[in-house]
């Protein structure tokens, strides 16, 4: 074990360690964060006390479209990571990590003003999840969030075979009982509805009992559900057949009726 001040120049060894242990917890979006982050660790406090104490905090720069799902249990997540790290410390007295914040990047392209304007005109908005509390998208394929680079080879190969569906959309269910869900992907094809989801994509895992009551508000409504393996999706050939077996599929419930 060390010193916080042993990770300002290279922060990485600390974060790997840190993300194993919340791999254990199970705890998806907080190792999104510190994955897609740019770290770095500066001073932010100092006292003369017991012959100098010094604080420093750990700024998580996000990419604006990550910043954007997790900005609202910002505090709740500075606090958790906060104290995966403090754990991996030795304790010291002088040199202490005193606060972790979570920033959106501050980034631009020369472009940036075309894109903001072609934004407000419409384009470029869409509807998908921001997502499940437990399990964010943290990556982007034309323009649009995905959470694993498996659902963006599966993307690119249904979108080769040329047919209808939508990735990471929203479905709510009001009433009473408010829900709501987003599936990896929705296929419409001669009048069948085919849900897709990808398992394995992170370090997040469910039960057998827990996906088909996360799946239950739409397969109650007698929509088609299919499940495939990310190792399927691994490769861009992978995910072509994973795509034609998916069409196969839409193919023999079409037969069926």
């Amino acid at each position: 074990m060390a010193l916080i001040t042993d990770y300002i120049k290279n922060p990485e060894p600390l974060l790997a360690s840190v993300c194993r242990m919340f791999a254990y917890d199970g705890a998806a979006k907080e190792i999104a964060i510190i994955v897609s982050a740019k770290p770095e660790i500066e001073g932010s406090s100092y006292d003369n006390w017991n012959g100098g104490t010094y604080g420093y905090a750990l700024r998580l720069a996000l990419p604006v479209s990550l910043y954007a799902q997790v900005r609202d249990d910002k505090e709740q997540l500075e606090s958790s990571i906060k104290e995966k790290i403090c754990e991996c410390l030795i304790g010291s007295e002088n040199h202490f990590l005193e606060v972790v914040l979570i920033a959106p990047e501050i980034t631009a392209t020369d472009d940036w003003r075309d894109k903001a304007k072609a934004w407000l005109s419409g384009q470029g908005i869409n509807n998908q999840g921001r997502v499940r509390s437990d399990n964010i998208a943290s990556r982007t394929h034309d323009g649009l969030l995905f959470r694993s680079q498996p659902e963006i080879n599966l993307y690119k190969a249904i979108k080769a075979i040329g047919i209808s569906f939508a990735p990471l959309p929203v479905f709510v269910r009001g009433g009473k009982e408010y829900s709501r869900i987003e599936p990896d992907f929705v296929l419409i094809k001669d009048g069948v509805v085919l849900v897709v989801e990808v398992d394995g994509d992170t370090v997040h895992t469910e039960t057998p009992v827990e996906a088909h009551n996360r799946t239950a508000m739409l397969a109650h409504e007698g929509v088609n559900i299919e499940r495939v393996r990310a190792s399927e999706c691994e490769t861009d050939e992978n995910a072509a057949s994973c795509a034609r077996r998916l069409l196969a599929i839409i193919q023999k419930h079409k037969s069926s009726r």
